[in-house]
């Protein structure tokens, strides 16, 4: 053999043994790590497509993190000029992945219910493609106060179909709860476990939602832990915009607004009022395995910082607990 095929032989088996070791470990861990696509579009990139995809891939790799949930799919991808197959590159080079994706599903308007059906096929496709086992579904926007219980009827039903859905692609659908949403309250989120199948569709939990919603986080972890299967670990603490909030993109939330409350709220894990240590011992008594998504909306210094921070946190008090 001469010294050519010799090296490319080696390189080879080295690839091959990285990824064994990569599934290995992957294989023994209870938890991945992610961190949202929307931080980037909403506070971080000006809107006009001229942003590096790559450079956010390249902050979430450097912060120790395992990859990302999509937003705005399919239009961000094409915005920023990112096909899927460049993407499945781009994520390799990293060892990285996609996590999920949000789905915005507001199954309580009966007309969109069968566009809704397709575009959740056309997600789960999209989503297996890059080995994802996880929808996450948004509920929409809020309706009026009295019509809010008849609206979750309507949506828990179709839920169940979208659960079903994802089934026929090996993959899972759960409720993710959201500010101005048709499900935000506490009692929003247990009307919809109790109205839809286990079996069929799970909760995917959003915390500094939960927090502003004024739920008692720890109390729904607790009663809901076995349909956890996707979920946001922000941290909170409530603070209200006084001022104007200047983003990194240029653009500026005004004093007094709920857009610039809400991101002086976000708070890099640690630093604010949900107590993640108490949700983890919930997650280890589950036996949770799954992606956890760093669901960062403003970072007042930079996405890295914030990562950086929020991983060293998780080092330190999440993974003793349960890694």
């Amino acid at each position: 053999m001469n010294r050519r095929a010799f090296l490319n032989s080696t390189a080879a088996a080295l690839g091959l043994l990285r990824e064994r070791m990569a599934a290995a470990t992957d294989g023994n861990r209870n938890i991945r790590w992610a961190c949202s696509m929307f931080l980037w579009t909403s506070s971080q990139w000006r809107n006009d497509g001229s942003a590096k995809f790559t450079d956010m891939l390249d902050v979430i790799k450097d912060s120790g993190l395992d990859g990302f949930r999509l937003t705005g799919w399919p239009k961000s991808l094409e915005t920023y000029g990112m096909p899927a197959a460049t993407l499945e590159r781009e994520l390799s080079k990293r060892g990285l992945s996609i996590a999920t994706m949000t789905f915005t599903a507001p199954g309580h308007l009966l007309e969109q219910q069968p566009r809704l059906r397709e575009s959740a096929k056309k997600a789960c496709e999209f989503l297996k493609s890059f080995g994802a086992k996880d929808l996450v579904v948004f509920s929409g926007a809020r309706s009026k106060r009295v019509l809010i219980p008849e609206h979750l009827k309507t949506a828990c039903a179709f839920y169940n179909e979208i659960g079903d859905i994802c089934a026929q692609f090996g993959m899972r659908a759960g409720l993710h709860n959201h500010i101005d949403n048709l499900v935000e309250s506490q009692d929003e989120v247990e009307t919809v476990l109790k109205l839809t199948d286990p079996k069929r569709f799970g909760w995917a939990p959003d915390t500094i939602h939960l927090y502003l919603a004024g739920a008692h986080i720890v109390e729904l972890f607790q009663k809901y832990g076995h349909r956890l299967m996707f979920m946001d670990y922000v941290d909170a603490k409530y603070k209200f915009a006084d001022e104007d909030l200047k983003l990194p993109n240029g653009q500026v939330e005004k004093a007094g607004t709920a857009d610039a409350t809400f991101m002086l709220c976000n708070r890099d894990l640690g630093d604010g009022e949900v107590d993640f240590v108490s949700t983890h011992k919930i997650l280890k008594k589950n036996n949770y395995r799954g992606w956890i998504c760093i669901d960062h909306h403003y970072t007042p210094v930079s996405p890295r910082h914030s990562f950086e921070r929020c991983r060293e946190y998780i080092r330190t008090k999440l993974e003793p607990i349960y890694s």
